[in-house]
């Protein structure tokens, strides 16, 4: 299942990662990076079994430390010893190499964020690598290319969501929206990321999570479409025809099948 809502939560606050756990967000991310001051990530990465020791089938990844950290690789032991579904989430990924590394370090699911003007350049290279998704981290990719709003990260953004398809990966979520307060801002940004190609959110509030949902789901008319082509288009292959055209005339084929069961299973949820 895609998710569509991904909850962080900071790995040095176990009240705060259990009510996240317990809580309603498809994945729940638990933060030994940016969350955690450097003082404390020994004592967040010391908790963590204890954390997600009764975890088992609940959807978690564990952001670790960026490669070349001091952190890095006592992180990914801890992430290795973990359960079964326990995933892991690495920042600023520059190479298809240190894909390749976590996974042996860890021999988990591998979610690749993308943070740099390099990174993006080699975003196919990435997602080649055996990832299990591509992200952005938009924080410091502004801060890299000195751009002002993410608004203006649409050819980054762009470029990201075709490494992905071209890979033959999910779509990728969108980057956090860091102004909790603006429901109205994070629904129009959604909305907008949605129809750019991606798929979900990251979050960093629960109260953003209803709101990324909504956004992220199929409208009625939307489901009916889909499901239209995908009973039309099993119908004509039976009879022996092999292609379908809706009413209005739309030939369907085998790309628009694929895209109307994703919404069909999304609206299934």
């Amino acid at each position: 299942m895609i998710p569509l809502t991904l909850l962080y939560a900071p790995g040095d606050r176990p009240d705060l990662a259990r009510k996240a756990l317990a809580g309603d967000a498809d994945v729940v991310i638990i933060d030994l990076e940016d969350a955690v001051a450097p003082a404390r990530k020994d004592a967040a990465r010391a908790g963590l079994a204890e954390l997600l020791a009764d975890v088992a089938g609940r959807p978690v990844q564990v952001r670790v430390n960026a490669a070349g950290t001091p952190w890095a690789d006592a992180d990914l032991a801890v992430v290795a010893g973990l359960g079964e579904s326990v995933e892991v989430r690495v920042p600023k990924v520059e190479t298809p190499q240190e894909v390749e590394r976590v996974r042996h370090a860890c021999g988990r699911a591998v979610h690749a964020l993308l943070e740099t003007p390099l990174a993006i350049e080699r975003a196919f290279e990435i997602a080649g690598a055996g990832v299990a998704s591509l992200g952005l981290g938009e924080a410091d990719l502004r801060s890299a290319l000195g751009v002002a709003s993410a608004d203006d990260l649409g050819w980054q953004r762009a470029r990201v969501v075709n490494a992905a398809a071209a890979a033959g990966l999910q779509p990728p979520a969108m980057s956090v929206y860091a102004q909790v307060a603006d429901a109205e801002g994070l629904e129009a940004s959604c909305r907008a990321g949605r129809a750019a190609g991606f798929l979900g959110r990251a979050a960093i509030h629960p109260r953003q999570l209803p709101i990324i949902a909504a956004a992220f789901r199929p409208a009625p008319e939307e489901v009916e479409r889909a499901r239209r082509i995908v009973e039309g288009f099993a119908a004509a292959d039976a009879a022996g025809g092999g292609t379908y055209v809706l009413p209005d005339g739309t030939f369907i084929d085998v790309a628009m099948i694929r895209a109307a069961e994703r919404t069909l299973d999304l609206a299934e949820r």
